[in-house]
């Protein structure tokens, strides 16, 4: 499928330039830094028929609308059937993760040399929207792709990239991340999960809890801490934990108000012995590893987030343009209609940072302030949204089996994980406010 993407917006030689007008906007021209050539300035999503078609938004090229077409075919076509099921068992099945990676859906973004499928982020990010946009929750690719495996990339040995960077990007092994424990959540100077050094090798004790992946993950990478510096940040460290290692014992399938079809569990580590190989990066350093990464992770909540936002509103219009109510279509009535304008307007401007924020983070130039601003704002319109939206339905869209009752529910977590928007806020205050 990624043989689409040999060619990209980057890699094509081909620049955008908006031209301004000191005075008054001018039409934006498209221009190429090389000879005569010149791009066609694509239409933003909200000038399309519907915000879910492709071919819109200058951050895309005509093979990656290819390689989203096909990914959106195989959501479709595979995973929309199976979510029912995967609720009812909470969790997805393994053939699931399998079929991902046979399609070329999972380490997207991972670099080919190191076992992934070589693309780029913002190729990754075509399949996190095509799931948001067929409404698929299950399975969590997005963490074992775009959270964990970067990890992998940055920090991890050759020995380590090549025992476990391949069987992820088939689906073969399921990664997932031990960050939170019943005390330490947005705080993760706060961890308890210990690991003290035996000779040669290292024995991890403690527990995490609301693990994404952790009731079929077949690697976990565990934060645990590692040093007794007087700053907790100085004494974290990272490692690489198999699910079959003595120790190990996954807790319980915890049950959530939304994404019920992905597995999470509490996982508990008892005397697990670990070899030094298992380090993932530099001892004591595991803090500032997770800090580089989190800007990645909150700007990938925003591109779900808005991406989600975009599909609840196409759902809704089409529910008003069909539903009746007193003698026309509920779409005729003014409030409804005034409704729509406020939400498409909402959406059509986080959509417009959230992909300078993707533009940016493909050139590696996001900061975190900007991961901050796009995972806080993007997820609480993304509530608004949900809210609205299911107002809209009626009565309908308390019905658990709409597709809006269950985005309703599964948005309340966007503004938790990844750290709640209120440290978002005081991250962004921080270089607001320094002297």
């Amino acid at each position: 499928m990624l043989s689409t993407l040999s060619t990209s917006v980057k890699s094509a030689g081909v620049k955008l330039v908006r031209s301004v007008s000191t005075t008054k906007w001018v039409s934006q021209q498209a221009m190429a830094e090389e000879g005569e050539e010149q791009a066609v300035l694509r239409p933003a999503a909200t000038q399309m028929k519907t915000m879910l078609d492709v071919g819109s938004r200058n951050i895309f090229s005509p093979e990656q609308d290819m390689f989203r077409e096909a990914a959106r075919k195989f959501m479709w076509d595979e995973l929309v059937p199976q979510q029912e099921k995967f609720e009812e068992m909470g969790q997805p099945s393994r053939e699931s993760w399998l079929a991902m990676g046979k399609q070329g859906l999972l380490g997207v973004s991972t670099p080919a040399e190191v076992g992934g499928i070589g693309g780029t982020f913002i190729d990754e990010m075509i399949v996190c929207e095509e799931m948001s946009y067929a409404f698929v929750a299950s399975p969590a690719m997005a963490l074992h792709s775009t959270i964990v495996m970067p990890y992998l990339t940055h920090y991890g040995t050759k020995e380590q990239q090549e025992r476990y960077l391949p069987p992820m990007t088939s689906g073969e092994c399921i990664a997932s991340i031990g960050m939170t424990e019943p005390d330490a959540g947005s705080d993760l100077q706060g961890i308890r999960t210990n690991a003290k050094k035996d000779g040669t090798d290292w024995i991890i004790n403690g527990s995490k809890i609301y693990i994404t992946n952790g009731w079929l993950t077949d690697c976990c990478v565990v934060v645990a801490k590692t040093g007794d510096a007087k700053r907790a940040a100085h004494g974290v460290s990272l490692f690489l934990v198999d699910a079959d290692t003595p120790g190990f014992h996954k807790g319980r399938k915890l049950k959530k108000l939304g994404l019920k079809g992905q597995d999470t569990a509490e996982l508990f580590f008892e005397d697990v012995r670990v070899p030094a190989s298992a380090l993932l990066g530099r001892e004591n350093v595991g803090f500032y590893q997770l800090m580089e990464q989190l800007p990645q992770e909150r700007l990938l909540i925003a591109v779900h987030s808005i991406a989600h936002c975009e599909a609840m509103f196409e759902e809704t219009r089409e529910w008003v343009k069909q539903r009746k109510a007193f003698g026309g279509r509920v779409a005729d009535l003014q409030t409804v209609q005034h409704k729509l304008a406020e939400l498409k307007t909402s959406i059509a401007v986080c959509r417009a940072f959230v992909d300078q924020c993707m533009e940016l983070h493909d050139v590696k130039k996001l900061d975190g302030e900007m991961a901050s601003m796009a995972k806080y704002w993007s997820t609480d319109l993304e509530n608004k949204v949900a809210g609205d939206c299911l107002q809209l339905h009626g009565g309908w869209g308390f019905m658990w089996e709409t597709n809006i009752a269950k985005s309703y529910a599964s948005a309340r977590v966007q503004t938790i994980y990844g750290g709640t928007n209120e440290i978002m806020k005081e991250l962004i205050a921080r270089n607001i406010v320094k002297k």
